[in-house]
C-alpha cells in the first residue's frame, strides 16, 4: 500500500460517528471490543478516555499496544498509546474530538479538558 492510500484510509471514514476498537485483555488475553468516538488526522486516529487510565481499554493497550480498528467495512491493525500530556499532539487530539462532536447533546467542555487522549498509528500502511 502506498503512502497516499494509507492517508486516505482513516480520512475516508472520518465523518462516521464512531469506530469499534478491539484491545487484547491484559489479564485474559481475550479480545475486548468497544464502540468509541474518534477523530482522524494525518493517517492517525485519536480517541479520548473519559475514565482516563482507569478505563479497561486503556489499561489493555498500555499492556499490549497492538489493537484492531473497525470503521465501516474495513478492519486495520494499529499501535495505540496514550498521547504525551501537555504536548502539541495532546491539544490537537482534544481540539479534533471536541470540534467533531460539538453538535452532540452532551456538554463536552469538561470531557475535552479532562479526558486522556490516545493515538492509534498504522505502521503497516507506512511501508
Amino acid at each position: 500500500m502506498n503512502e497516499a492510500d494509507a492517508q486516505r484510509w482513516p480520512a475516508r471514514w472520518a465523518g462516521e460517528p464512531f469506530l469499534y476498537l478491539t484491545t487484547i485483555g491484559r489479564r485474559t488475553g481475550r479480545p475486548h471490543r468497544i464502540e468509541i468516538w474518534f477523530a482522524a488526522h494525518d493517517g492517525r486516529l485519536y480517541l479520548m478516555s473519559g475514565g482516563r487510565d482507569r478505563a479497561d481499554w486503556v489499561r489493555n493497550l498500555k499492556a499490549i499496544q497492538h489493537v484492531s480498528v473497525e470503521l465501516r467495512d474495513e478492519i486495520h491493525q494499529g499501535i495505540a498509546r496514550p498521547v504525551e500530556p501537555d504536548s502539541a499532539e495532546d491539544q490537537l487530539a482534544r481540539d479534533l474530538l471536541v470540534r467533531k462532536y460539538a453538535d452532540s447533546e452532551d456538554d463536552l467542555e469538561e470531557w475535552g479538558r479532562t479526558s486522556l487522549p490516545v493515538v492509534i498509528e498504522f505502521p503497516e500502511m507506512q511501508e
